[in-house]
């Protein structure tokens, strides 16, 4: 691969965390693919799709790919379709996708998650509801037996030994990742997952020690934190993405606890906040626009030193540039932008006047 120095675009200046030097501040966010096989001895395996589509994001330079949400449990996916990290056979398959990055200069994340009372939908083109047995579904699991949505069943009620049980997932999960490549994990506590149910008061009732006050709804995200940097080698970086609000005018989850749980993560060893926001109720109003997440990125930014990255339709290379010239991240992460175009890295650098990094094979597009 072959890469000449930065210039001056902060877009286009390397970052290090630990002893992980990303190559550029553009990453890609995990985007779910429900593409993997749902049953059988290859549920959760990543296949072709999965090697097409993160190998071309990392020809078209993106410096980090964060790999869509990848359970920890197979009651833990989103849809029967999730990608998974609960055996070794998944393991086998996902070297092949970590090796390719990393000879084209990307840095492999993976983000590792469970669904909670979200898990066993639909994938999101066939319309998303809920899947019962006849469609390889189970029940959800969740802090309180509150559905998601009226159509939901009700969640199996989590008792603190099923919650110990899914902090060890996590913590083998992140082994795994470990034998699979990958050099940056991140733990999914946003969008109304299974995490971000406990963290909010609206989907947490719990009367226990999980339940009820700011330090036992954060207490799972904790504890997952933990025993994950347990056995997260210490020279690699540990990411957390957070729904920095539930947009709920009451009883939700705030951009205030938002900015305490920042300062409680970085002191357990978490190295980077991604910052997103909404997903634990529907239907709410979001004003959705170009950047509309980025002041809660700054605002962790500004008033902790935990470094963060900023989502939320960013689309314009321009726009990404004056983000991190102002100070308001430490990267940016691209979601549907990198869906349209695998090659954004490259346009965004020619356009602010630093030399893309281009595999040999495509000098002739120099």
């Amino acid at each position: 691969m072959s890469a000449a120095p930065a210039g001056s675009a902060a877009l286009f200046a390397p970052y290090t965390l630990r002893s992980v030097t990303l190559p550029n501040r553009v990453w890609m966010a995990a985007m779910c693919q429900y593409s993997a096989e749902a049953f059988g001895p290859n549920a959760g395996v990543a296949d072709d799709w999965h090697f097409a589509h993160y190998a071309a994001r990392a020809v078209g330079g993106t410096g980090l790919i964060i790999q869509e949400a990848t359970a920890v449990s197979p009651e833990g996916r989103i849809t029967p379709y999730d990608l998974g990290i609960w055996n070794d056979t998944q393991v086998e398959a996902l070297r092949r996708i970590t090796s390719f990055l990393k000879a084209r200069g990307t840095v492999p994340g993976i983000q590792i998650a469970h669904a909670g009372r979200k898990a066993s939908t639909d994938r999101t083109w066939k319309g998303g509801g809920p899947v019962g047995p006849e469609a390889h579904g189970w029940l959800p699991v969740a802090p309180s037996a509150v559905p998601f949505d009226g159509d939901r069943p009700a969640p199996h009620e989590l008792t603190a030994d099923e919650i110990g049980e899914i902090v060890g997932q996590f913590a083998a999960a992140a082994e795994r990742a470990l034998a699979a490549g990958y050099e940056i994990v991140e733990i999914h506590g946003a969008h109304g997952y299974l995490i971000g149910e406990f963290l909010s008061p609206f989907s947490n009732k719990r009367t226990d020690a999980y339940g009820g006050s700011f330090e036992n709804r954060t207490r799972l995200a904790v504890e997952v934190v933990d025993a994950v940097r347990a056995v997260w080698p210490e020279e690699l970086p540990l990411f957390f993405r957070i729904s920095a609000t539930d947009w709920l005018e009451e009883d939700g989850w705030t951009a205030d606890e938002t900015v305490r749980l920042a300062g409680l993560l970085q002191e357990h060893g978490v190295d980077l906040l991604d910052v997103s926001t909404g997903g634990l109720a529907p239907r709410v109003e979001i004003p959705v626009g170009p950047g509309y997440q980025v002041p809660f990125a700054a605002r962790v930014k500004a008033e902790t030193s935990l470094p963060v990255a900023a989502v939320g339709l960013i689309i314009e290379p321009a726009h990404a540039e004056k983000i991190l010239a102002n100070g308001e991240a430490d990267a940016v992460l691209l979601g549907r932008e990198l869906l349209r175009d695998p090659y954004w890295a490259r346009r965004a650098a020619a356009e602010l006047g630093a030399e893309p990094r281009t595999p040999d094979q495509y000098h002739r597009s120099w």
